[in-house]
C-alpha cells in the first residue's frame, strides 16, 4: 500500500496545498466527524458552514419581498439579486457590455432556454460532440422539430478525445446564412476530459454559435470569459460549492442572445400582455428569460458562495484535484488479480493534462468478467463511500466507453417498442449483459490524501 511520502514524492505540489487541510477542519469537519469518504464532487459540491450561517444571518436580520415591486420589501430583495447577478459576471470575468447572467433552475434549465429558444430551421445544423450531458442531447428534440441535421462529433478510444481533424471536417458542415449551433463540454462529465476552450473560436470563424456546457469544469478549473467567448455557458451552483441547491444560470452573449425567441411568455418576462388585444411584449433579459418570481431568498447565497471560492482560491482547489487524482489514477491502474487481470478499466486518461478530477471506471474479477456496479456501490457505502454508478447522464460518453454498438442498441430499441419505458434491468438483459454502467470516483476542494487511501483500501478489498 503506498504512504503518504510516496504520494509527495510523485507530486510534491501537493505539499503546497495544506491551507485546504485547515480549511476542511474549519468549514467541512462534519466530513470526518461523522467518518464520510465523500468522493461525488462531480455529482454535487459540499457547503462550507460560513456559507449556510452568513446566508441565515441574511435572512434574519432583514425583510425580503417579491421583487417585482417598488416598495421597500421588494427594492431590498432585487438589490439582493442584482448584485448576485453581477457578481456571477464578475466571477467568470464577463463583461456587463458582451454578456448577461439569466437565473434559472440548474444547468439543465439553462440548455432548455436555449434548445426552445434558438431559431433552428430547415438546412440548418445543431452539432454536438458524444460526450454531452442529456441535456444538451436533449436540445435535439428542438433541432428535429423544427427541421435542423442534428450530428454527432464521435470519440476516440481509449482517451475518448476528439480527433481534431476530424472535428474540423464536421465544422465544415454549417450553411451559410443558417442558425447553426455547437454544443460541446468544458470537460466531460463522463470522463472527466477536458475539451479544448479553443474550439471556440474555431466553430466561430465557421459561423457556428457555440454552447459550452462548464458545470463539470466550473467547480475546479477558472473559466474566464474575457479571454474565450462562448455564446451560450450553462452552469450549476451547487457543483461549484454545494449550496443553494436548485438554482443555475445561462450566461450568454447579448448577441446570441439577441437570437432567441422564446416560445411563450410568463408573468415577470413581459412588459405588457393584453387577453382582448392578444398581443404581449417581452421585457429586455434577463427578465425575459427569468418566468415568474426568480428565487429571491436563495439567489443572495450564490454570491456568498463565489465569494468563498474566492477566497479559496480556484487555483488552489485546481492544484489539490489535480495532485491526487493523478495519485488515484497511478495506484488504481496498478491493482491485479493474481491471474495477472487487471482489477480496474478506466475509461478516458490515464495521465493528468487536460483532464479534470473524475475517474471512471469498472472494476473486473479475476476472470475479466465485469464485476457488477450496483454491488460495487452497495460496498462502498457499507464503508461509507459516496461514489457514483451509472452512465452519468451521457450515454454517448458511455456507449463508447463500453463499446455498445449502434447494433446492439437498435436490436434492444426495436425490441422494447412495444412498452412505454425501459428498465435498467431490461437494458441490462437487452445488451447481452454486458456493462451497462460504470463507477465514477470524483475528487474535488476538499478532498485529502486520506480519502484516497481509504478508496484504495475499498478497491484491493476487490481483489479475488
Amino acid at each position: 500500500m503506498p504512504n503518504y511520502a510516496d504520494l509527495i514524492n510523485a507530486y510534491p505540489q501537493y505539499d503546497r496545498t495544506h491551507d485546504i487541510d485547515e480549511l476542511r477542519q474549519r468549514e467541512y469537519s462534519r466530513l470526518d466527524r461523522q467518518g464520510h469518504i465523500y468522493l461525488d464532487y462531480t455529482g454535487g459540491g459540499l457547503y462550507a458552514d460560513s456559507q449556510v450561517r452568513q446566508h441565515h444571518d441574511l435572512l434574519v436580520d432583514n425583510v425580503f419581498g417579491n421583487p417585482h415591486s417598488a416598495n421597500p420589501t421588494s427594492l431590498a430583495a432585487t438589490r439582493m439579486v442584482e448584485s448576485a447577478r453581477q457578481y456571477v459576471l464578475h466571477y467568470f470575468n464577463a463583461s456587463p457590455d458582451e454578456y448577461v447572467a439569466i437565473f434559472t433552475q440548474n444547468a439543465s434549465g439553462a440548455l432548455k432556454l436555449v434548445g426552445e429558444s434558438y431559431p433552428f430551421g430547415k438546412g440548418c445544423h445543431y452539432l454536438l460532440s458524444f460526450d454531452n450531458h442529456n441535456s444538451v442531447n436533449g436540445i435535439r428534440e428542438f433541432a428535429h422539430t423544427k427541421g435542423a441535421d442534428v450530428t454527432y462529433v464521435p470519440l476516440m478510444l481509449p482517451d475518448m478525445r476528439v480527433d481534431e481533424a476530424m472535428l474540423d471536417d464536421y465544422l465544415e458542415l454549417g450553411t451559410a446564412g443558417c442558425a447553426n449551433l455547437f454544443a460541446y463540454p468544458a470537460q466531460s462529465n463522463f470522463s472527466s476530459v477536458q475539451h479544448p476552450l479553443e474550439w471556440i473560436e474555431k466553430a466561430h470563424a465557421k459561423g457556428w454559435d457555440v454552447l459550452l456546457d462548464a458545470a463539470a469544469f466550473t467547480p475546479t478549473n477558472r473559466l474566464d470569459l474575457s479571454q474565450v467567448r462562448p455564446d451560450f455557458v450553462p452552469l450549476s451552483f451547487y457543483k461549484m460549492f454545494g449550496y443553494p441547491t436548485g438554482l443555475g444560470a445561462l450566461i450568454a452573449r447579448k448577441e446570441g442572445l439577441g437570437k432567441l425567441h422564446r416560445p411563450w411568455f410568463a408573468g415577470g418576462t413581459i412588459t405588457v400582455a393584453s387577453v382582448q388585444g392578444d398581443k404581449y411584449y417581452l421585457a429586455d433579459a434577463p427578465a425575459a428569460f427569468e418566468d415568474g418570481t426568480v428565487d429571491y431568498l436563495d439567489i443572495p447565497a450564490i454570491e456568498i458562495g463565489l465569494k468563498h471560492l474566492e477566497t479559496v482560491g480556484i487555483d488552489l482547489i485546481h492544484e489539490r484535484v489535480r495532485c491526487l487524482t493523478g495519485w488515484l489514477l497511478h495506484n488504481l491502474s496498478l491493482l491485479e488479480h493474481s491471474t495477472g487481470v487487471p482489477l480496474v478499466r478506466v475509461y478516458g486518461p490515464l495521465t493528468i493534462p487536460q483532464r479534470g478530477g473524475a475517474v471512471t471506471v469498472n472494476f473486473f474479477d479475476k476472470d475479466g468478467k465485469p464485476i457488477d456496479i450496483r454491488i460495487v456501490e452497495q460496498a462502498a457505502s457499507a464503508r461509507n463511500i459516496s461514489l457514483r454508478t451509472g452512465c452519468f447522464c451521457n450515454p454517448g460518453a458511455g456507449e463508447i466507453a463500453l463499446q455498445i454498438s449502434k447494433m446492439d442498441l437498435a436490436a434492444c430499441f426495436t425490441q422494447s417498442d412495444h412498452v412505454q419505458r425501459l428498465t435498467y434491468d431490461d437494458f441490462r438483459l437487452c445488451i447481452d449483459d454486458k456493462a451497462s454502467g460504470a463507477v465514477r470516483i470524483s475528487v474535488g476542494m476538499v478532498s485529502n490524501y486520506e480519502d484516497i487511501e481509504e478508496l484504495l483500501k475499498f478497491a484491493e478489498g476487490l481483489l479475488e
